[in-house]
Formats: C-alpha cells, structure tokens, sequence
C-alpha cells in the first residue's frame, strides 16, 4: 500500500518530468513522449518514470536515450519542487500500454469482421417463430379482452 506522501510526490515527480519534457528539453531525439505514470519506491529514493513514445521501435529507443541523458536536469528540477531528504533517481521506463491497445485493436477488427458475417445466419436460426411468440400469437385465449 502507498502512503499519501508517496502517491503525492508520484504526483508531483509526473508533472514537473511531463512539463520540463515539454518545455525545457532542446534534444531532437526527445518528441512524441507522454509521461503515463510514475512509480516512487515507499523510500522516496527511486522513481520510475513510464513513458509512451510515438513511433517505431527505433524512434522509441531514441527517444529514451534522450531523457537517460537528460536525467541529470530533471532530477535537478524534481528537487527544486518536491521537499524531502533525498531526491529521488529517476529512471525512464518504456510503457507499452498503449501499444498493446492498438495491437489488441487491430486482432478484434481482424477477427470480428468474420463473425459479423457469421452472426446475421446465426441470428436467423436462433429467433423463435412468429405464431410461437405470445404476444404474437392469434390464440383467441391470449391478449383478448372478451369482458369489455
């Protein structure tokens, strides 16, 4: 279980990374980058950084070299914002949620195709017949109002 300290200083290591990433960092391989989420060990000295990069998986590698090299500055700039003892290392992981989603996407639109082509006929032989359906039915017994 995190403590509130931690899940705030997640919080605040997120926002500093993802706004100096926008705003600061001049290197050309850094682009195309959210910061999904950040890990912070119950310590306070690590933190985990997870990205989403944009791209090949050239681009990818690219890109985290990048903020490996300007893990430095960020540090520097986590520091100045959050208050404790030690500043937390930061370490930049590659997060492959999203990845994942528009693979697992393009399976369901490779497989669901077929079933749809499948599912009308399907469909057809599972709906029960019209005279079986009581509401349907021409049974003088059902539905008749014969009181009023």
């Amino acid at each position: 279980m995190s403590s509130r300290r931690v899940l705030k200083a997640a919080q605040a290591i997120r926002e500093v990374v993802s706004m100096a990433i926008i705003t600061d960092l001049k290197d050309p391989r850094v682009k195309d980058v959210t910061v999904t989420f950040v890990e912070v060990a119950a310590d306070m000295r690590m933190a985990k950084v997870h990205v989403s990069v944009m791209g090949d998986e050239t681009k990818q590698r690219l890109c985290l070299k990048g903020l490996q090299s300007s893990v430095g500055y960020l540090q520097k700039k986590v520091g100045n914002r959050i208050d404790t003892r030690y500043t937390p290392r930061i370490q930049f992981q590659l997060d492959k949620g999203l990845q994942n989603a528009m693979s697992v996407t393009r399976i369901l639109e490779e497989v669901l195709p077929a079933e749809n082509g499948e599912a009308p006929d399907a469909a057809k032989t599972d709906e029960a017949p019209v005279n079986g359906d009581p509401l349907t039915s021409h049974d003088p017994s059902h539905g008749t109002n014969d009181h009023a």
